[in-house]
């Protein structure tokens, strides 16, 4: 039994190794494991889950390079497809800290973690999954709605988180993602996003008023991150406010993720929500005054030094 399935996203991040340059003036960059639901997976193995991923790579150099890396991180690969025709997707950045990482995705029109289908999964290893998480960009297209769908439906038990993750340049439209979003709501029993992506799903930013709808809609745990101003959560019997952790950033694209993987480890241990979302959101900093993502992924230890 795994503690941890991820579906989704997988990529190369191709990372400017000089900050405070536009790409068209960066001269040399670093190459490192990317894609959301991916890094979520390493960072829940850094707190010793053990850990998979559901995705799909290229037929081509990066994508057997993915491999490795998702190997080398002590996360299960068995659930990685390897795709004949469309790329390994890459995706730049650029570095103007403390708050501003322009984001540029080459994924193609019909990248390969988009072309896992239904039939390729392992319901059964999904479905007895203790923490099973899957993002917004995932629904973005077939077949791999579609999949999430049949994921979702052999879900009984457990956690399953939804990472509401809204990329609008992955999507045709906002009206496109917000049905989408509102489809497979139902089925999570926990809710993640920050003030846009909450906006997608329940129709309002206000982080008390989001919070309390993402309850209404079924959730049991609802996250809010509020940017500059912390991190909102509520539960049935629980309100949690946590401040941001003070560091100096130098690349805040894989807080979340580390986050992430810090508050599946917190639902894991069966921690109060108070001391999730705090250790989670010390997580998510430790990543910020890093450069990589994966890489970056903080033990416990790690965590708990910052705290």
């Amino acid at each position: 039994m795994f503690d941890l399935i991820t579906i989704g996203r997988c990529g190369v991040d191709i990372y400017p190794l000089q900050t405070g340059v536009g790409l068209a003036h960066v001269e040399t960059f670093g190459k490192f494991l990317g894609g959301s639901p991916t890094n979520v997976a390493v960072a829940a193995a850094r707190h010793g889950a053990r850990a998979a991923v559901i995705t799909a790579v290229g037929a081509d150099p990066f994508g057997e390079w993915i491999r490795q890396a998702i190997r080398g991180f002590g996360v299960d690969d068995s659930f990685v497809a390897t795709i004949e025709g469309p790329p390994t997707p890459v995706t730049f950045c650029e570095i103007f800290p403390p708050d501003h990482f322009p984001i540029y995705f080459y994924r193609g029109e019909h990248p390969p973690d988009l072309r896992v289908t239904a039939g390729s999964l392992d319901l059964g290893a999904i479905s007895e999954a203790r923490v099973f998480w899957f993002t917004g960009t995932g629904l973005s297209q077939e077949p791999s709605r579609s999949a999430h769908t049949a994921a979702l439906e052999a879900r009984a038990s457990g956690w399953t988180v939804f990472d509401l993750d809204y990329r609008p340049m992955l999507w045709e439209s906002p009206e496109a993602a917000r049905q989408a979003v509102r489809h497979a709501l139902p089925y999570a029993n926990v809710a993640v996003g920050n003030l846009d992506e909450v906006e997608i799903a329940v129709g309002v930013r206000e982080p008390e008023a989001a919070a309390q709808a993402l309850l209404d809609a079924g959730m049991e745990v609802a996250v809010v991150k509020m940017g500059p101003d912390g991190v909102l959560a509520r539960g049935k019997d629980e309100h949690v406010v946590v401040e941001p952790v003070a560091v100096e950033v130098v690349n805040g694209l894989g807080a979340g993720d580390a986050f992430g993987g810090a508050l599946c480890h917190g639902l894991l241990s069966g921690w109060p929500l108070e001391r999730v979302v705090r250790f989670a959101n010390a997580a998510g900093a430790h990543v910020a005054a890093r450069l990589a993502c994966a890489e970056a992924m903080p033990t416990t230890d790690e965590v708990l030094a910052l705290l």
